[in-house]
């Protein structure tokens, strides 16, 4: 059966959604979704959204992110950006939570605007939710708060502003408490950097790349499970370096090695590697490796 989606593209259409009158504001709303009913069809949709959420909740029933089923613990956070794509069992009853809702024309012409996009975990995938505690519960609850009392309230030259700063301070505590929650989970966080150097370095031990090329991020974030952005954040977290990074140094020593314990042309060291056309293979290497090929081979 073909599958069925719905469009949910403004902060009208999430209150309409969850039958919980006009906002009171057009581009931002905080809705506590205990009181709410929303009109969720009988068989299993999925829903396409046009704004930022962020969404704490405790479920009786099963929510999906996706395809994949994600089972909600107590104060788990899921932050999803526009355009991804959401769905939940019919029979799905929230028992605690909130949901933020924002629109990205909420921040035009502002500096968060600029930095929205440096928010990774917009991009996480719901098995890469953020644990709080009821410490950490609470202070994201003081700042809803004051964004709420700020709309509701009768507007005036300070309302757009005060908005947008504590957002942006509820987005920077987000930052915090992953980065806690990076930090704590040591020994899984230590697997999976282990497992995925493995998978690297297994992967350009190919006496030839031609075949299935120079990898991406997703490639990796995909064999571990992982997205692309929560791999590189965990990596950067523990090594200092993002996965892309990890990716170009391995590429660069296999270059090395080639250059130096072959006699092939550089034309044909890129082409194994996995380049289509050898001047790509020679500016990456010369801005990695601050010579050129041809440079390099000559030291020896």
């Amino acid at each position: 059966m073909k599958d069925k989606f719905i469009d949910i593209q403004s902060i009208g259409d999430v209150h309409r959604f969850y039958n919980c009158g006009k906002p009171k504001h057009p581009l931002i709303s905080i809705i506590d979704l205990t009181e709410t009913k929303p009109d969720r069809p009988k068989e299993e949709v999925f829903y396409r959204t046009g704004f930022y959420n962020i969404m704490c909740k405790r479920f009786d029933g099963a929510m999906k992110y996706g395809r994949a089923y994600y089972d909600f613990e107590e104060g788990s956070l899921m932050f999803t950006a526009p355009n991804q794509v959401i769905s939940s069992s019919p029979d799905l009853q929230v028992s605690e939570g909130w949901g933020l809702f924002f629109h990205p024309d909420l921040l035009n012409r502002t500096d968060l605007g600029r930095k929205i996009h440096d928010y990774t975990f917009f991009n996480y995938n719901a098995n890469e939710a953020l644990h709080i505690s009821e410490d950490e519960k609470a202070i994201l609850l003081d700042i809803l708060n004051k964004i709420k009392k700020e709309y509701e309230q009768n507007m005036d030259q300070h309302t757009q502003s005060l908005i947008i700063d504590n957002l942006q301070l509820l987005l920077n505590y987000c930052n915090r408490f992953y980065d806690r929650q990076f930090m704590t989970r040591v020994k899984v966080n230590n697997d999976i950097v282990q497992k995925f150097e493995h998978i690297l370095y297994n992967y350009f031990s190919k006496d030839s790349l031609i075949d299935c090329g120079i990898p991406d991020v997703k490639y990796f974030a995909s064999t571990l499970n992982l997205s692309p952005n929560y791999l590189s954040d965990l990596l950067s977290k523990f090594t200092g370096k993002t996965a892309q990074e990890h990716i170009y140094l391995q590429l660069i020593s296999k270059a090395k090695e080639m250059l130096w314990g072959t006699n092939k042309s550089i034309s044909e060291i890129a082409y194994d590697l996995g380049f289509e056309h050898p001047s790509h293979f020679t500016k990456l290497f010369k801005n990695k490796a601050r010579v050129s090929p041809t440079e390099f081979r000559n030291l020896n």
